[in-house]
């Protein structure tokens, strides 16, 4: 059995797909199907995550040439029509060669063409919509293919009903292995010590990234007791590594971090952007979180997902609008002195969280290709 995982560009979408892969593998070895690593190959771009992220996971990937639509000049969106035509051929020339059982979609402009051709040759599809407002790639999309696996009850109704099912967001795996002392030692952590991990997303968030530095000239009372994992993306790395320094505050600066569950298994709280799939991984763990949506996001869906996890007392939201050190500083200060609080909105994040997500999509999966077969 091969399986076909397309799209990615952000981690909110790749994420999943390597859930699903992880998945796959585990399944298959009891379900009359057989699948090895190497039947699981990844299409997307040369300059999304996935470049860098999938063969660290040990997986093969095939590039194809996409770009997106929204957002772009019209002279941008006319030469995106190009590059999708040369994606479909692209994609055209894998199929014939994989000759894939299925498949799937995980979101992204470098989704589309792989999932349309593979719909036109009559090939079981599926996509993964992480977002409670699906992004335009899945809208056309979903018009076509065999099952669409959503995140939230509020996307059911944008899709086909009779073959839309409610999953949730796939979580890898590795996320629920809590290994302390690894992690620990993986970013020279002092074991005790109140731990923040802070990220903006797979590219870096400069406004949290600034606001977070300004936010240690107020911590400076708790500098023997506190300390941070913080990932700023390539752009601002040095910046932000040289203030941690110069004020004295320990912990490991990176442009990316790679070992996300290692972080999350240390980390007291988390400081981050609320992406789907980010949203998925902290209530699968169970962290407490500072929550900052992003503020360009589609339709605001970041807002509009976070604001359930407010309500219910599972994370805390400043707006972007609204983020500057002084706010930041007495958040983190409140969730440090505050214990019977940040286990109280581990609870409740723990009580939403979905870890059954990827389990589900495999089920329908299987089911597809069973049919078709």
């Amino acid at each position: 059995m091969k399986v076909i995982i397309a799209g990615g560009g952000t981690g909110g979408h790749l994420y999943p797909g390597i859930a699903v892969a992880e998945e796959l593998q585990n399944r298959t070895q009891d379900s009359g199907y057989r699948i090895q690593k190497d039947d699981i190959i990844f299409a997307g771009t040369e300059h999304g995550i996935e470049a860098k992220v999938i063969p660290r996971e040990g997986y093969s990937i095939k590039f194809l040439r996409a770009e997106g639509l929204v957002g772009r000049s019209l002279f941008k969106k006319i030469r995106s029509f190009f590059v999708f035509l040369l994606s479909i051929s692209g994609s055209n020339k894998i199929l014939r060669r994989i000759r894939p059982d299925i498949v799937i979609g995980v979101g992204g402009y470098a989704s589309v063409g792989m999932v349309l051709v593979a719909y036109l040759k009559g090939i079981p599809t599926m996509v993964l919509e992480q977002n409670s407002v699906p992004g335009l790639a899945n809208r056309f999309l979903g018009k076509f293919v065999n099952a669409i696996a959503v995140t939230y009850q509020e996307s059911i109704s944008l899709f086909p009903s009779d073959k839309t099912y409610l999953t949730g967001n796939p979580v890898r795996r590795q996320m629920f292995v809590r290994d302390e002392k690894r992690a620990y030692a993986l970013f020279y952590l002092k074991k005790g010590k109140f731990t923040v991990f802070i990220f903006g997303g797979s590219s870096g968030a400069k406004n949290i990234n600034y606001s977070m530095v300004a936010s240690l000239n107020y911590l400076i009372d708790l500098r023997q007791n506190i300390q941070f994992i913080h990932q700023t993306g390539e752009r601002d790395y040095e910046k932000v590594r040289g203030v941690y320094r110069r004020l004295g505050f320990s912990g490991m600066v990176v442009p990316f971090v790679y070992q996300m569950a290692e972080a999350y298994t240390v980390a007291d709280i988390v400081i981050c952007r609320a992406g789907a799939t980010t949203l998925s991984e902290i209530t699968a763990v169970g962290k407490p979180a500072v929550l900052i949506p992003y503020p360009n996001a589609a339709s605001n869906h970041q807002e509009y997902n976070v604001r359930k996890l407010e309500d219910m007392g599972a994370a805390r939201m400043i707006l972007d609008s609204r983020l500057n050190g002084k706010i930041l500083a007495d958040t983190i200060r409140e969730l440090y002195d505050d214990e019977n609080l940040r286990r109280e909105m581990q609870m409740t994040a723990t009580a939403f969280g979905r870890v059954d997500a990827a389990e589900k999509v495999v089920d329908i999966a299987l089911s597809l290709v069973k049919k078709n077969r």
